[in-house]
Parts: C-alpha cells; sequence; structure tokens
C-alpha cells in the first residue's frame, strides 16, 4: 500500500484546459497527500502553483489519496507549460536530475548487452527520456550491473525508484533497474569508486554519500527524496548511521572529513605562526575563509562552525575576541627582535611629546620587522596607538593628559595655538595629540578650541 505520511507524488500522463477550472493534470497519485487550495511543485518546470480543486476517480474530492486516479486543476500555470512525465509534488529535496547511478538487470532474451556509450530509453513514471550508459562495465543478457545513465532531458526521479529499460531502435523492453542515487556529484567520483550497491541500508548510503560530498556535506532536507525513504524515518536513518556522520545545522558531514580539515587548518595555523611570529595568532575570520577553500565547493556556514568548534572541543586549537591560535601558543620574540623592541620603547619614551610617525620609525629602524613590534607592545600595553601613523609611549601620554586637563582648567577653553604656545609644540606634533585625547573622550571640541569634556557635561547638566 502507498503511504499517506509520505511526500505528495503525482507522475502527470495528461494536461488539458476546462472553462472555469483552468489547467488540469491528470494521473495516478504515487505517494502522499494534497488538499484543495494546497500549494504544489511542478516539475521540471520548477514553479510553485496552488490546487483549485480536485477529482479523485471522476468525482469531486477535498483532498488526493495514494493509489487513486486524480485530476487536479491548477491556478498559476498555462497548459502549454506541461507535458506528460511531468511531475507534482510537495515536500523538500524534490529537483530534476540528468544523471542517475542505477543498478539494472538486462533480461535474458535482451538481444545486446549494455556497454560504454549506448543509447537506451528509460521509462519512469509517466516520463519517457532517451539517455546514454556511462561508467559502466559490459552487462549481458540476464546479468546484473551497475551504470550511470546520463540523461539528454531532465527527469524527476527518486532514491529506490524503479524504471523500465528500452532499447533505442527497435523500440523493445530490455530490462530495469532502481535508482540508487538520482543526484550523483557531478563532477564527482566515477561510478566504480562509489561505495554503492543494491540492497544497501539506508544508513550506509548516507556514510557512502557524506564521504563524496567532503565540506560540502549532504543536505538533510533533500535526504528522504534522495534515500527514498519515508521523511518521518530521516531522523532514523541518520542516527543508523552513527558516529560515522556529523550534523552541522541542516547538513551531514562525515566525520573523517572534519577531523582530516581539522588536521588541514592545524597546518595553516602553524604556517602562520611561523610567518608571524609576534601576532596573536590568525583572525577567526581568515581561518573560516581557508577552511571554505580546502573544499571543491564552498561549505555551508554551519559545516566551517562545526569543523572550528571540533578543533577547539579537542583542545588543537583557541580563540579569544576574533583570534584564534594554536593551544598553548605565545608569541615569541628572538634575539634580534628582542634588542630592536629595547631601542624602540627608548626611542619613544625619549621623543615623550614629540611621536614619530610611523614612517619615519622605519627609516631609523630600516630592515627591522617594526609593524609587528609596535602591534605587539600596543597589545603588550608598553605603547599606545595615537593614530593610523603614531604611536607614542604610554608614560608621555600620561603626562600629556595630565598637562592637558591642567591646562583647560585654568583656560576653561582653548584653541590650538594657545596650547601650542603653553605646551611649546608644534601643530605637527600637537595636532594628533589633541584629536587623541578627542577619542579618549578626555577633551570635547567647541568650534576651533578644545574643552575638558568632564567640565562640559557637568556644565550641560547644571
Amino acid at each position: 500500500e502507498r503511504p499517506a505520511e509520505d511526500f505528495f507524488r503525482l507522475p502527470i500522463d495528461r494536461v488539458f484546459a476546462l472553462p472555469g477550472a483552468g489547467t488540469v493534470v491528470t494521473g495516478s497519485t504515487w505517494s502522499g497527500t494534497v488538499a484543495v487550495g494546497d500549494p504544489v511543485r511542478l516539475l521540471p518546470l520548477d514553479r510553485v502553483v496552488r490546487v483549485r480543486s480536485i477529482e479523485v476517480h471522476g468525482q469531486a474530492a477535498e483532498r488526493a489519496v495514494p493509489g487513486r486516479r486524480t485530476a487536479l486543476a491548477l491556478v498559476g500555470v498555462d497548459k502549454a507549460e506541461l507535458t506528460r512525465g511531468d511531475v507534482v509534488v510537495t515536500g523538500t529535496g524534490w529537483t530534476a536530475t540528468r544523471t542517475l547511478d542505477a543498478a539494472v538487470e538486462l533480461l535474458p532474451a535482451a538481444r545486446k548487452p549494455i556497454t560504454p556509450r549506448m543509447r537506451l530509453r528509460v521509462h519512469l513514471g509517466t516520463a519517457e527520456v532517451l539517455a546514454r550508459a556511462v561508467q559502466v562495465r559490459s552487462i549481458a543478457p540476464g546479468e546484473r550491473g551497475l551504470v550511470r545513465l546520463m540523461l539528454e532531458s531532465p527527469l524527476v526521479a527518486r532514491g529506490e525508484d524503479r524504471f523500465v529499460l528500452r532499447s533505442f531502435s527497435p523500440v523493445t523492453t530490455v530490462g530495469g533497474g532502481v535508482v540508487l542515487d538520482p543526484l550523483p556529484l557531478v563532477p564527482g567520483p566515477r561510478l566504480r569508486h562509489r561505495r554503492l550497491q543494491a540492497g544497501q541500508s539506508p544508513a550506509e548510503r548516507l556514510a557512502a554519500w557524506a564521504v563524496e560530498a567532503g565540506l560540502a556535506a549532504v543536505p538533510v532536507a533533500a535526504l528522504a527524496v534522495r534515500l527514498g525513504v519515508l521523511p518521518g524515518r530521516v531522523t532514523a536513518v541518520i542516527a543508523a548511521a552513527g558516529e560515522s556522520v556529523v550534523t552541522c545545522g541542516e547538513s551531514l558531514v562525515a566525520r573523517a572529513t572534519v577531523a582530516a580539515t581539522v588536521r588541514r587548518l592545524t597546518e595553516v595555523l602553524r604556517r602562520h605562526h611561523s610567518e608571524h611570529p609576534l601576532d596573536p595568532g590568525m583572525s577567526l575570520q581568515a581561518l573560516r575563509a581557508a577552511a571554505g577553500e580546502l573544499g571543491r565547493t564552498a561549505p555551508p556556514p554551519a559545516v566551517v562552525d562545526g569543523v572550528l568548534e571540533a578543533g577547539r572541543q579537542g583542545r588543537v586549537w583557541e580563540w579569544e575576541g576574533g583570534v584564534v591560535r594554536l593551544a598553548g601558543w605565545r608569541p615569541a620574540l628572538d634575539a634580534q627582535a628582542e634588542a630592536t623592541m629595547g631601542k624602540l620603547l627608548r626611542r619613544l619614551a625619549e621623543a615623550r611629546w614629540q611621536v614619530p610617525t610611523v614612517a619615519e620609525l622605519e627609516r631609523e629602524f630600516a630592515g627591522r620587522p617594526l609593524h609587528p613590534l609596535l602591534a605587539h607592545l600596543a597589545r603588550q600595553e608598553m605603547i599606545e596607538q595615537v593614530d593610523q601613523e603614531r604611536y607614542a609611549d604610554r608614560g608621555a601620554l600620561d603626562s600629556f593628559r595630565a598637562a592637558l586637563e591642567a591646562g583647560l582648567q585654568e583656560l576653561g577653553r582653548a584653541t590650538p595655538a594657545e596650547l601650542r604656545d603653553r605646551f611649546g609644540l608644534t601643530r605637527k606634533f600637537l595636532i594628533p595629540l589633541l584629536e587623541w585625547a578627542d577619542r579618549r573622550g578626555i577633551t570635547r571640541r567647541d568650534g576651533d578650541a578644545r574643552t575638558l569634556a568632564r567640565l562640559t557635561a557637568q556644565t550641560g547638566g547644571s
């Protein structure tokens, strides 16, 4: 008995139009149910339309049920857009395919074996599609074997669907088969390299597909159609696959793929640490991008999240504040970098408020890893970034802040010209420090002048 709890599926055998009803399609309902007013999907047209009315065995009905002769009046499609062999479906995972991997059996009375590039007729549902047999070893009359069928026009198929094979010419029945995979990866592994065989359990087939898919993963939403199981059984099939697959959001990825990707990303991190020994680590976004580049196609974000979390749970790496590093790794300075760091700290301390630009420091410390050193010292809070072009000694900034606050408490407000005279600084050095004070919330601009931010706030609140 055909299951009512399955997705609705009706292969179309006739299409016509009736006044007052619009486009009508007829056929035998293979599975599932649909009611008046429900949306349905037409394939291979790939359009969602609405059921206006239903007849079952010539009688008006509110619902179509499996195994019955059914007519559906549809809203949203013209009869010229449909033909015999098209399919009406509900549910997720359906798509028209041009490739089938199948197990076939040739009748003993067949006149020829199935050989590579042989042209055949595939009859599935109400569709007849021309196809070529490829990636096949010769299958003699009376024998069974696996074959990939390259279809000359799109066909709607589901895992475990049975079909009839007829010769191209003369048109005679030569055998039949069962669909093992209606959506094989193309490009992907050749049929002889796939772990496909008739009689496999859905869980075994799922585990094999997950390995083939790599980081692209297998979408859960497509499993009921691709495996040919009831939608309500999908969860049980995933459970039966056991630890061979990992659920990442709405996708399934092979556990072996996750482990292999963690190993490859470990090497990416190790190389980054080697090339950038003073960096706190690699940005998490960059590592995510590196993971995406490891597969044939971009993996779903949830799969990348799963891989990164697996590495963290396994204590392979750790991250903090958007920066990831190998577990236990810390920035390290060699003897030359240590010496340069000491000279750089002395240079900035001696400069005091006359803060040099990075370009000026690069000329003084030519050939040294200046940018990584400055970033490292800033992270260690030994210096502070004033703006995009300057780093200053923290003690110098503290003393400038104290002097600026004292001056503004005395003056109330002051222009850069007044502060220049007070501090004995040229605009080249003064303006970057004043803008730093603005960003830090120490001062507030009032036209061209500065006031103390806390005094301004107190005045505004009084």
